[in-house]
């Protein structure tokens, strides 16, 4: 894969960046974060635990919560802090 994969699932949006190399999925999942309208969250599809992520989200206002994904994959929500 050479760029992330983008989709609206259940009303949601979600990304997948498994397989990009670094820094490609930080790049995408903080591009694509900008994008979003008040209230909305995104479901970031990953290999690994994205740490360098974490501090670019609070920086911005955002955190993340691992939510249930199968074996092989991080899966995250991403959401404004409230």
């Amino acid at each position: 894969m050479t760029e992330a994969r983008e989709w609206t699932e259940d009303g949601g949006a979600h990304i997948d960046v498994r397989g990009l190399p670094p820094p490609q999925p930080l790049v995408a999942i903080l591009r694509r974060v900008h994008t979003l309208a008040a209230g909305e969250e995104l479901i970031v599809h990953h290999d690994r635990d994205p740490m360098l992520l974490y501090p670019e989200l609070a920086e911005i206002g955002w955190e993340a919560e691992r939510i249930a994904a199968p074996a092989g994959e991080v899966r995250l929500r991403l959401r404004a802090i409230a």
